[in-house]
């Protein structure tokens, strides 16, 4: 005779189910989530965007029709050498970028005679919401997709908006990590364009 008492189960005893079969993967899988974020953070950490030094080229198709002062469907940036360039990272479905939006643009006719270029790269988002973000805030600087988040790691963003502006010799000079005005903007065009 066994000492067990047969009505006190534990989990071993209990016959396996298809329902605690797929809890017990769930919950595997949710741990296994959990530590490759864990990890993702420790590896991205020490990693900040870049503020000074040479700007991470890159290749920018644009969105048809928003060709900006750019005049053609797709940009590198260091073909842009000799011009002020401001990069900013968007995606329609982030609030503090609509909130950015009307001073982005609002600088942009502001300068953009004046040898400044704009280059919206939207980040993480499809187009059609893109293209509606675009014609709400009635945008008319190049923005093009980020295609397969490409040029986003160039400049280890950690979301949106990021503003960088790169100087005449291709250089970082200003970098912001959240919604900028058009005073500041301002402030370092005038700069820039000086030099």
């Amino acid at each position: 005779m066994s000492d067990i008492n047969p009505e006190v189960s534990n989990e071993f005893d209990e016959p396996v189910t298809p329902r605690s079969a797929v809890r017990r993967y769930l919950i595997f899988g949710a741990v296994v989530v959990f530590i490759g974020f864990l990890a993702w953070g420790l590896f991205t950490r020490n990693q900040t965007q870049p503020t000074s030094g040479p700007a991470p080229d890159f290749t920018l198709t644009l969105y048809d029709g928003y060709y900006g002062n750019v005049g053609q469907p797709s940009i590198k940036l260091s073909d842009l050498r000799g011009k002020v360039v401001l990069i900013n990272f968007w995606a329609s479905w982030c609030i503090p970028c609509a909130d950015e939006a009307p001073d982005l643009e609002a600088a942009y006719r502001q300068y953009k005679d004046r040898g400044v270029v704009f280059l919206g790269v939207d980040w993480l988002d499809n187009e059609a919401d893109a293209r509606n973000y675009l014609s709400k805030f009635s945008i008319t600087f190049a923005n093009g997709p980020d295609l397969q988040t490409k040029i986003g790691p160039l400049y280890r963003i950690s979301g949106v908006p990021e503003t960088y502006i790169i100087d005449k010799q291709g250089n970082v000079r200003f970098t912001k990590i959240s919604p900028v005005s058009v005073a500041e903007l301002a402030a370092q065009f005038e700069k820039l364009l000086a030099e």
